[in-house]
């Protein structure tokens, strides 16, 4: 091992007790933050990218520097692979000519996810890998499926996949997709045996730390959004 990055720590002890309400709320209020121009233009790009790609669609959601977008571009030819994230300095920095059926997006995801739900985007697959995990009890509004997004999340539909070095994120959002009436998946150890998605995985699995992973297959279903 020569890695050495922290472990989450939390005094969450189990599934935030206010994970159900904040779910309900999602799905029952409808949420009315205005779309920002930036990602508007952003979203219009990468629509007539993928309409030329002519392929069916992998997003990668909060990909980083990119790293992620490429690996799965080089692994599925045949599929069309964007990367979604809102810092413009992780996305310029150099890793190489990006493959021909891959692109990546500068945009806020919350928006992105919306004006993709809005336009048809059905995603064959669905990556969140290694997302902020807001350890603190305070910040369960900012993770994925405590956010007002999450409805977005669900109704693009196809296969979800989260990887995270914090089991109790991953059993919250399987709980969450409980909530919402999907089955619930399970959490299980990922080892990616020195195949490594991110820059992240990569730290943490050699920094010896236990990796966990969600999958999720979900039905494209727009009425999601309040």
């Amino acid at each position: 091992m020569h890695a050495n990055s922290r472990i989450v720590t939390s005094r969450q002890s189990g599934p935030h007790e206010d994970l159900a309400r904040r779910v309900a709320r999602a799905l029952d209020h409808p949420w009315r933050k205005p779309i920002a121009d930036h990602t508007r233009h952003a979203f219009d790009r990468a629509q007539d990218w993928l309409a030329a790609q002519g392929r069916p669609l992998l997003l990668d959601a909060g990909c980083g520097v990119g790293l992620s977008t490429r690996a799965l571009a080089a692994r599925h030819p045949d599929r069309a692979v964007i990367g979604v994230d809102r810092s413009a300095a992780r996305l310029e920095r150099e890793h190489g000519a990006l493959p021909d059926n891959a692109l990546l997006v500068r945009a806020d995801l919350v928006d992105f996810w919306r004006l993709a739900l809005g336009a048809g985007w059905q995603p064959e697959r669905h990556y969140l890998l290694y997302p902020n995990p807001y350890p603190k009890a305070s910040q369960l509004k900012l993770r994925w499926h405590g956010h007002p997004v999450f409805p977005a999340i669900l109704a693009l539909g196809g296969r979800l996949e989260l990887r995270s070095n914090w089991a109790l994120y991953l059993e919250e959002f399987a709980l969450a997709l409980q909530h919402a009436g999907e089955p619930r998946p399970a959490v299980v150890r990922h080892d990616p045996q020195g195949d490594y998605l991110t820059p992240f995985e990569r730290k943490y699995a050699q920094s010896g730390q236990p990796l966990w992973r969600l999958t999720a297959t979900l039905p494209h279903a727009p009425q999601r959004l309040p």
